[in-house]
This record gives C-alpha cells, structure tokens and sequence, in this order.
C-alpha cells in the first residue's frame, strides 16, 4: 500500500505492506486531513518515524480477532490515542493520558496518510449517515477544539479570546460560539478571519484590551504565549493548545504575579464533535483549501506550509 512516511530527514509517499488486522481492526482510509501537527513531526517533533496523519475518514475492512460489533464496510474515525486497555486510567474508558499508549501517527503507530491503517475496537466510533466524508475528516482536530471546553469549562458571561486564525483558531471559535459563547478571535490574516466574521464571530487584527477571563492560545507560534498573557486579567486562565518543533519561552514572573492559570488542551473525545457535526452546528466548506488524491501527498505537505492554506484533504 501508499504511505506517507517520515524518517527523519526526509518525508516520502512509500510503498510498504498491507497492516494486518491481528487483534485490532483494520480500516481501509478514505480521506485524511494534513495538519500542523504533521508539519512538525515532518520537522522533527517528538522524533517520530513512521507513516503520519491522525486525522482520517474510511471503512472498516478487517475485524481481525477483535471482539466488536463493528462490521465490514462500516464507515468510522477513530480516536488517536492507543491505551493499553487495562490500566486505570483506561478502566474510565479514556486512554488519552494512559502511561503506554500509542498514538496514531504521532507516537509509536503509524498513521493515517496511508490506504490503510489499525486501531484498537474501542477506539473506533461508526460516523452519523447524515455526516459527509469531508466533514467526518475533521472529527479530530473538532473534538481537539471542544477539548477546550472539557479542560476549561465557561460560564456563560466569562470573556474569552482565540489567538491564531488557523485551522484549529478558526475550529476553536466556531465551538465556542456554537456553544453559546462570544468568542474574540484575534489574527492577522484578513481572509481567515473573514470566515469566522460570517459566522457571527468577533474578530480582530488588533490586540485587544486586557480583561478576558479566558484566552486559548491556537497560532502555531512561540510569541502566542506572550500575546495571550497581554490580554488575560489577573487570575483569569490560559489554554495552550500550540505544539511546536521547538522550544517556547515562558515570562514566569508574569504567570506568578497575576496568578494566571495555565491549562494544557491536546486532543478532546470525539462524542461531542460528531454531535455538533451530526447537528449541523459548525460550517467546515470553507476551511477546506484543496482534495488531492493520496498520490500528491509530498506536494500537498508542501502546499500546506503556503501562507492562507487552510485544510489539504487527501483523498483515495
């Protein structure tokens, strides 16, 4: 089969076999979403190598010996974290934080951007009919968004702000507003915030003035930090959902002196993103920049890092 792999100086559509089932479930991918995230592991985060991509559509195509009601040709997205499935914190049903857990495509599995690829049976969640393919490929990086919510959960009245007018900027206040919040999204890309902005979303290019309760630093950069904390009050939250190849410096006397919360978000359940999906609730058309077929994989990653590129969907 194709996949798209990374071995530490080079990122290469490849030829390799066919996973086997075994006591997972195999999944023969339909579509998978280019992210920043897949950017910097391309650049060496985490040290990764392997086949990337975490964000994926497809249909079940081996059960292998798994005990699950799953079926042949069910379509499904699947959660990217592994757990061992018998630790406590996988007990709760939740193996986001299980001590040996892989993750797909990104820690000790490979992922997504390849025909096919295996998940555990607990990890896969059939996707609603009414739920398009191209839609159903932004599950992660949604439920990514409504993390936010389940690590900082807001009070109707409290004031928040989204810096970084990205893909996940962008996911972040459709969430928010979608569920009942008025959120600021502060950037500088007139184009992208013109998609939140037709959405009822406040928008800015601006740093607006210190007072928010809560910011969620989504810009992909190091300076977000320091942006985030010119716009938080005293004692008010800071949700860091930024992952980068390199290092972020830190004013700690800042965090201290304002007695600033920091709050890490990484991936959120899925539950929440196929209702809202499901509902009709967040309009994803326009995030899409390009559907390319699998076999343009290398440019597509190149085409991703071109300023205003939003969403690359691969295709197969």
């Amino acid at each position: 089969m194709r996949a798209l792999r990374v071995d530490g100086s080079t990122t290469n559509l490849r030829e390799v076999a066919i996973p086997e089932a075994g006591d997972e479930v195999r999944v023969r991918v339909t579509h998978s979403g280019i992210c920043n995230t897949d950017l910097e592991l391309a650049r060496g985060y985490m040290g990764f190598r392997g086949t990337i991509g975490h964000e994926f559509v497809g249909v079940v195509d081996d059960v292998g010996s798994a005990d699950t009601a799953l079926h042949v040709g069910q379509r499904v997205v699947g959660e990217i974290n592994a757990g061992c499935g018998t630790c406590a914190l996988c007990a709760t049903g939740d193996s986001r934080h299980c001590s040996t857990r892989t993750v797909l495509g990104i820690v000790a599995r490979d992922g997504a951007h390849a025909d096919y690829l295996t998940l555990p049976a607990r990890n896969l969640i059939a996707v609603p009919e009414g739920v398009s393919d191209l839609h159903a490929v932004f599950v992660e990086p949604l439920a990514a968004a409504c993390g936010v919510l389940e690590r900082c959960p807001l009070a109707p009245a409290e004031r928040v702000a989204v810096i970084g007018d990205g893909k996940l900027g962008l996911l972040i206040a459709m969430v928010l507003r979608a569920t009942g919040h008025a959120p600021v999204l502060v950037g500088k890309h007139a184009e992208k915030l013109a998609i939140a902005a037709a959405r009822g979303i406040v928008t800015t290019t601006e740093t607006p003035a210190r007072g928010f309760d809560v910011v969620v630093e989504a810009s992909g950069s190091a300076a977000g930090f320091a942006r985030a904390l010119d716009l938080l009050r005293p004692q008010g939250a800071l949700v860091l959902k930024t992952t980068v190849a390199g290092t972020t410096p830190v004013d700690a006397a800042r965090i201290v002196v304002d007695e600033i919360r920091v709050i890490g978000s990484r991936c959120g359940r899925f539950g929440p993103a196929l209702e809202l999906l499901a509902a009709g609730a967040v309009d994803l058309d326009p995030l899409i920049s390009e559907v390319v077929s699998l076999e343009r994989a290398e440019d597509a990653m190149t085409r991703a890092t071109t300023p205003g590129t939003l969403k690359i969907v691969l295709t197969r």
